[in-house]
């Protein structure tokens, strides 16, 4: 079964839901959101902006789907560079009644695949906060390696947080 999809402006009425419903659970990994995040008019933002830098070739978005093909999450290869860097980086989230079901880890391993098979990227890094044991595992099951500790990394729930770095190489570097 595919564990995800690429994200599409019909997507939008699902996303304003899930965001709304997981406001609290998303609120300590996320960065602050101002209110019209969580509005149709401000999800509606957000995907036209994930279209655009995707048709730039800078971002790959995509949701993530329930068994029965619901949207229940989000996954993103960021920031793809390309020349002798080769890499991306990789951000995703789940709603929340959906987690510990093994969706995150298939939409990680589904990303990976784009990311190297499809696009031919070398790398792709993963940050976590310190403690957010739930996300480093999923990481791991996809052969995710530690490689070190930002301090201060990114502004997180209005404050700057320290994030371990993780990364997978392509199978085929060569």
């Amino acid at each position: 079964m595919t564990a995800t999809r690429p994200l599409t402006a019909d997507d939008v009425p699902a996303l304003v839901d899930l965001v709304r419903a997981n406001r609290v659970f998303l609120a300590p990994y996320e960065p602050d959101r101002g209110p019209s995040w969580f509005t149709v008019d401000g999800q509606a933002a957000a995907v036209r902006d994930a279209l655009e830098r995707a048709a730039e070739g800078v971002i790959v978005p995509r949701v993530v789907l329930a068994p029965d093909g619901s949207v229940v999450g989000r996954v993103n290869l960021n920031n793809v560079v390309r020349g002798a860097f080769q890499s991306c980086s990789l951000g995703y989230w789940l709603d929340e009644g959906h987690t510990g079901r093994g969706l995150a880890t298939a939409a990680v391993a589904e990303m990976l695949v784009v990311a190297f098979d499809e696009l031919g990227l070398h790398r792709v890094e993963a940050g976590t906060l310190v403690h957010n044991v739930a996300s480093q595992t999923v990481l791991a099951r996809n052969g995710f390696e530690r490689f070190g500790l930002a301090p201060g990394y990114l502004r997180i729930a209005g404050r700057w947080q320290d994030h371990v770095l993780f990364q997978r190489l392509s199978p085929h570097a060569g």
